[in-house]
C-alpha cells in the first residue's frame, strides 16, 4: 500500500439536518425525503439506494410532507402555507402555490395521484387537482377548530381522515361534510392533558390506525366511532406511521428513537380471524423519529439524529445476500469539502457558509500509526457567509488556494484570497458573468487560471480567471443530446485538454477544451455515476457506479481499457460489491502511474493495477489486519485492493503529494453531542 504521512483532520464541524418527512413513489423505485433545513433529497432503491438527487434548503422554507404525482412529479408543503413542486431535472423549484389556509402540516395524494389533501393551520382540509404544469385549487371541506395535523385517504378515494388535537374526523370527498368525529380520549377516564394525534391511516377495510402523544396505536371503525384495538408501544409520543400496500404491515416512530412493526397475523393457526400484533422492535436512532416509510422489502425511518434507516424484511428477500443488508446513512453522497492541494487548504460547506482552513505542519518523521508532535497548528483563515436565505449548492477553491467560488439558487459568487505573511485578505469579484443558474458542481483547471461551471439545464460554462481578480466569460459547452438533466460531477484532466460532465441521467459527455467541442460520450450503464477522474499521465477515465463496479476508459482512443475489460471479465470480489456506501472521490499518484486512491464513507483503498484481482476465496483485509499475519500468510494475501479502515467516518481524502494525504473525518459522537438532549429513558440498574 505505500507509507504516508497523513492530516488526520476533524475540525470540519458539519451536523446534518434531521429527517423531517419521507414519501416513497407508488410503485416506483425512488425515496423522497425532507430535511428540517429544507433540503429535499431523493434514493433511488434500484442504484442501491444512491441519493441521486439533492434540492438544497432555504432559511423561508420548510418541508413538513411530501408525496408523489404520476410522471414522477414531487410536492411538498410546509409551515410557510405554499405547496411546492420540485423539478427534479433541474434540481429546484419548479412553482408554489398558496394554500391559503396558513401554515400547511399535513398533505396526502388519492391513489391516483390526481388530487391532494392539505391539512392547514386553520382547521381546514382543502383539494388541489394536479394538472399538467401545476396543481389547481378545487374546493374546500368542512372545517372544524384545531389545526390539521394528519390526513389519509380511503384506497377508494371516496373519503378523507384527518387528525388533530383530541379528535380524528372522517369526511366525505364529494359532499365535503363530517361524517363521524371521534374523541380519541372517550374511553378514558379524568385525562388532564390534551392527546395529539401525530399520524394517521385509512385502511381499505375501513379501520382507521392512529398514533398519539400518549404513545399509543389504536385501531377505529370509522362507521361506528367505536376503538376495535389499542396498543400501547412507548411513555412517549408515537410520533410517526406508514403502511404498507398490501395493508398487511405498520411501521411506527417514536420519540424515543424506537420503531416498532405491527403485523396482521392470523389468531391461530388456520384460522380466518386476524387481529394486529406488534412483532418487531427496533432501537437504530437515539432521537426523535419523525419520519417513516413502508416500502414493499423494507422498512424505513429518518430521525432528528439525521440518519435515514432501511431494514430489509427478510420474509420479503428472496435470498439472503447485498440486497437484505441492514442500510445506515449519515452523510451525503456527494462532497462538501475542496483541497487546494499546492497552498495546502481545505475549504468546508456549510448550509449558508463556508470555512477556509490551512493545515497544520510538523517537522517530525516517525513509524507507522506514530502521532506526530506538530509545529504549527491547522488555522482558520476566512469564513464567507453567504447573505439572504438561500442554501449553498456547491463551492471549491482553486490549487492555488487565491480563488473560491459558490453558488446559490440565485447567485454565483468569485472571491480573490490574498495572502501576505500571516494574515489572509479576501475581496468578492464584483462582475461577474450572468450564467444559467443555479450551478451544480464547480471545478478549477489545475492552473488555476479556468473555473467551469455545470449548469442545471446541462450546459457547463467556462470561465477565465483574470489578474488581480476578475474572470470573463469563455465558451459554453453543450451535450449533443440537449439534455434538460442538471450536470452533478465534473472531472478535469491535468494538462487541461479533457473534462467529463455527469447528469442526472446518468450519462458521462467528454468534451475537448482546446476546441471547446463534444468529443464523446461514454457508453451508458445501468446505475448511477458516484465519482469520476481522469489520470493525469495516460487521460484515462476512471468511473465508480453506484452498484460499486469499476470502469476505466480511454477518453483519446474512446473505448474502455484493455484492464476495465479485464475487470468486468473476472469480476470483483464479493466483500467490495456489497459494501453499502458509494465511491464519493477518486483520484491518483502521479508517481505511481499504476495505483488508483479512492475512498467511501467507511474505508480508503488503494487500487494497484499491476496485481492480480482478488477471487472471492481471498480475503479482502484491512491493512491493519493483514500486517498481524505471517510473512508467508501476507504473500498468499497479495492483490490489488489495500483497504484502510482506520479513518471512519471519512467525508473526504486527498493526495496532497505522493507521500502525503489529508483525511477529513467526522465521529458520530461529535454530532450528537450537538444535538438536543434524547428523552431520559429509564434503564435497569440505574
Amino acid at each position: 500500500m505505500g507509507e504516508f504521512e497523513v492530516h488526520r483532520v476533524r475540525f470540519f464541524g458539519l451536523v446534518p439536518a434531521g429527517v423531517r418527512c419521507l414519501a416513497c413513489q407508488p410503485r416506483g423505485s425512488r425515496l423522497a425525503l425532507a430535511r428540517t433545513d429544507g433540503a429535499v433529497e431523493v434514493y433511488n432503491f434500484a442504484a442501491n439506494y444512491f441519493q441521486e438527487k439533492v434540492i438544497p434548503g432555504h432559511e423561508a422554507r420548510s418541508v413538513e410532507a411530501l408525496c408523489w404525482a404520476p410522471g414522477e412529479r414531487l410536492f411538498g408543503a410546509g409551515l410557510g402555507g405554499d405547496i411546492t413542486e420540485y423539478d427534479l431535472a433541474r434540481l429546484c423549484v419548479a412553482r408554489s402555490v398558496d394554500g391559503c389556509g396558513g401554515p400547511i402540516w399535513s398533505m396526502a395524494a388519492n391513489s391516483s395521484g390526481t388530487q391532494l389533501a392539505i391539512g392547514c393551520e386553520d382547521g381546514s382540509v382543502k383539494l388541489f387537482q394536479v394538472v399538467p404544469g401545476g396543481i389547481q385549487f378545487e374546493r374546500n371541506l368542512d372545517r372544524r377548530k384545531g389545526r390539521i395535523l394528519c390526513l389519509s385517504w380511503h384506497p377508494s378515494d371516496t373519503h378523507i381522515v384527518a387528525g388533530s388535537i383530541d379528535t380524528i374526523r372522517v369526511l366525505d370527498v364529494c359532499s365535503g361534510q363530517t361524517l363521524q368525529r371521534i374523541m380519541v380520549n372517550y374511553h378514558v377516564q379524568k385525562v388532564k392533558r390534551e392527546c395529539i394525534v401525530w399520524s394517521i391511516a385509512f385502511l381499505s377495510s375501513g379501520t382507521v390506525v392512529t398514533s398519539d402523544s400518549f404513545g399509543r396505536v389504536q385501531f377505529w371503525d370509522w362507521e361506528r366511532g367505536t376503538l376495535l384495538e389499542s396498543h400501547t408501544v412507548s411513555t412517549s409520543s408515537v410520533l410517526s406511521l406508514a403502511v404498507s400496500e398490501e395493508e398487511d404491515s405498520i411501521i411506527v416512530g417514536t420519540s424515543t428513537g424506537a420503531t416498532y412493526q405491527f403485523q396482521l397475523l392470523p389468531v391461530k393457526m388456520g384460522s380466518l380471524e386476524k387481529r394486529w400484533v406488534r412483532t418487531k422492535p427496533f432501537q437504530h436512532h437515539t432521537h426523535d423519529v419523525r419520519a417513516v416509510a413502508h416500502s414493499s422489502t423494507a422498512l424505513i425511518s429518518g430521525g432528528l439524529d439525521a440518519q435515514l434507516v432501511i431494514r430489509p424484511l427478510m420474509e420479503k428477500m428472496q435470498k439472503k445476500g447485498y440486497d437484505a443488508a441492514l442500510r445506515k446513512f449519515t452523510f451525503p453522497h456527494r462532497r462538501l469539502v475542496s483541497c487546494a492541494r499546492k497552498a495546502r487548504l481545505l475549504l468546508f460547506q456549510f448550509s449558508q457558509h463556508l470555512e477556509l482552513w490551512r493545515l497544520g505542519s510538523t517537522d517530525e518523521t516517525g513509524k507507522d500509526g506514530e502521532v506526530l508532535p506538530l509545529c504549527r497548528m491547522p488555522e482558520h483563515l476566512v469564513q464567507i457567509k453567504s447573505k439572504g436565505p438561500e442554501h449553498i449548492y456547491c463551492s471549491c477553491v482553486s490549487p492555488c488556494g487565491s480563488w473560491v467560488a459558490y453558488c446559490t439558487a440565485s447567485r454565483f459568487h468569485l472571491y480573490r484570497v490574498q495572502y501576505e505573511g500571516d494574515g489572509v485578505s479576501i475581496k468578492k469579484v464584483p462582475e461577474v458573468p450572468k450564467l444559467l443558474l443555479p450551478a451544480y458542481q464547480l471545478q478549477f483547471s489545475s492552473d488555476s487560471g479556468s473555473l467551469f461551471v455545470a449548469s442545471a439545464r446541462g450546459s457547463i460554462h467556462v470561465l477565465q480567471l483574470l489578474e488581480p481578480g476578475g474572470c470573463k466569460h469563455l465558451r459554453t459547452l453543450q451535450p449533443p443530446s440537449g439534455s434538460p438533466e442538471a450536470v452533478y460531477l465534473l472531472a478535469l484532466s491535468a494538462d487541461r485538454q479533457w473534462l467529463a460532465a455527469v447528469g442526472g441521467d446518468w450519462a458521462i459527455h467528454i468534451y475537448n477544451l482546446k476546441c471547446f467541442k463534444h468529443h464523446c460520450t461514454v457508453p451508458m450503464y445501468s446505475c448511477a455515476v458516484t465519482a469520476l477522474a481522469i489520470h493525469p499521465l495516460t487521460n484515462n477515465l476512471v468511473i465508480a457506479y453506484s452498484d460499486q463496479q469499476l470502469f476505466e476508459f480511454s477518453i483519446p482512443k474512446k473505448e474502455y481499457t484493455t484492464w476495465s475489460r479485464m475487470v468486468q471479465n473476472c469480476g470483483l470480489h464479493k466483500v467490495w460489491l456489497e459494501r453499502d456506501s458509494p465511491i464519493t472521490h477518486i483520484t491518483f499518484n502521479p508517481k505511481k502511474p499504476s495505483h488508483i486512491l479512492l475512498h467511501d464513507i467507511y474505508m480508503f483503498c488503494v487500487l494497484d493495477k499491476s496485481l492480480p484481482l482478488p477471487d472471492n476465496s481471498a480475503l479482502l483485509m484491512n491493512q491493519s489486519t493483514l500486517k498481524q499475519l505471517p510473512e508467508t500468510a501476507r504473500q498468499r494475501q497479495l492483490h490489488a485492493f489495500k483497504i484502510c479502515k482506520k479513518f471512519q467516518p471519512l467525508l473526504f481524502a486527498d493526495l496532497l503529494d505522493e507521500n502525503c494525504l489529508v483525511m477529513v473525518e467526522r465521529p458520530i459522537m461529535d454530532i450528537k453531542t450537538q444535538l438536543p438532549l434524547p428523552i431520559q429513558q429509564k434503564k435497569f440498574g440505574t
